[in-house]
């Protein structure tokens, strides 16, 4: 088991860096991500509740089960490089934020990962603080389900998933990959006998076979189309996820950047030929930060080694940075 890094609140694999980033003051008019972000250690923990807490989760093992391209282990610096210059406004500019360091998957031990992940977002909820995972494959959001699902927060409420995806990982494989999390959630629920929905707004047609849709009829996943979400259908996607919103207690927002358009995100581990436009991916996660009921989000195959001027790690950023100020608002 991995013991606590020194300095770090939390098991983790390699501790925080500081963040970088242009500096054009001290005062608070120039403040940006990288001046407020601090190393979350134990002394930090014992605070007075609220902020938001970043991890990290290296991980390629289960995008090379799902047969995908290797590269996304190296998404949480890259994100982390890219946010830290990120302009804070006048609102947020006393907002409270640590990074925890970053689980790191080696030696093909995923299962292992996302459980040493899923403690750590365990502690940093019942800590009454925002996790924000970034990744990373989209297997990272097995190990986050654990976390939410094992928290104080989630006792006897009924638990959302929602996922910003072109894909509805639903895949049967024995072997656990990047393509099977909901599976295992909606399993491990059923199991459980426990008040849960999982809702995908993205989903691409052609990229989901037959099996998949029957399994998500099966299991009563709440989904949407790309082709339902341009900008024409806002409303539809508005109603969509206040929908799930208001149909649960608590809810964990797992951004996959493969569902957006591939001119906006070329740098994931699949590519879409159609994606759901910016506009309507950030305002799915306006709606959920600003509801009360978001527990914990992560954003998963962002993959620097195919992204363009680093278009990728720059959207990904955007949507990061407003989820956590609106979060806190």
């Amino acid at each position: 088991m991995t013991e606590t890094t020194e300095g770090s609140a939390l098991a983790v694999d390699r501790p925080a860096e500081e963040w970088t980033g242009r500096t054009d003051g001290q005062a608070r008019e120039h403040r940006r991500w990288h001046q407020v972000v601090s190393p979350y250690t134990a002394q930090a923990e014992a605070e007075a509740p609220g902020g938001v807490v970043y991890l990290g989760f290296a991980s390629d093992e289960g995008v090379e089960r799902n047969k995908g391209r290797r590269g996304a282990a190296a998404g949480p610096q890259a994100l982390r490089g890219t946010l830290g210059g990120l302009a804070l406004s006048d609102r947020d500019a006393d907002i409270r934020a640590w990074d925890a360091g970053t689980v790191a998957v080696t030696d093909d031990r995923l299962e292992a990962g996302q459980e040493r992940l899923g403690e750590a977002v365990r502690r940093v909820i019942d800590a009454e603080r925002l996790p924000l995972i970034l990744g990373g494959g989209h297997e990272i959001a097995f190990g986050t389900y654990q976390g939410v699902a094992a928290s104080a927060r989630r006792r006897g409420k009924k638990l959302g998933v929602l996922n910003l995806d072109a894909h509805f990982d639903l895949r049967p494989d024995p072997v656990p990959s990047s393509g099977t999390p909901f599976r295992q959630m909606l399993e491990a629920e059923e199991a459980a006998g426990t008040d849960f929905q999982y809702g995908v707004l993205g989903i691409s047609q052609p990229s989901n076979t037959q099996i998949l849709f029957d399994t998500a009829e099966k299991y009563g996943v709440r989904y949407l189309l790309d082709e339902d979400c341009s900008v024409a259908d806002r409303d539809q996607v508005r109603d969509f996820v206040t929908g799930m919103i208001d149909d649960v207690d608590l809810i964990y927002l797992t951004i996959d950047l493969d569902g957006l358009p591939a001119s906006t995100a070329p740098g994931v581990s699949a590519p879409a030929a159609y994606g759901v436009p910016l506009e309507n991916v950030q305002l799915a996660c306006d709606l959920v930060a600003s509801s009360g009921k978001l527990a914990v989000c992560d954003v998963a195959e962002l993959n620097p080694t195919f992204d363009i001027d680093g278009r990728t790690a720059r959207t990904a950023a955007r949507l990061v940075h407003r989820i956590a100020t609106a979060s806190q608002n």
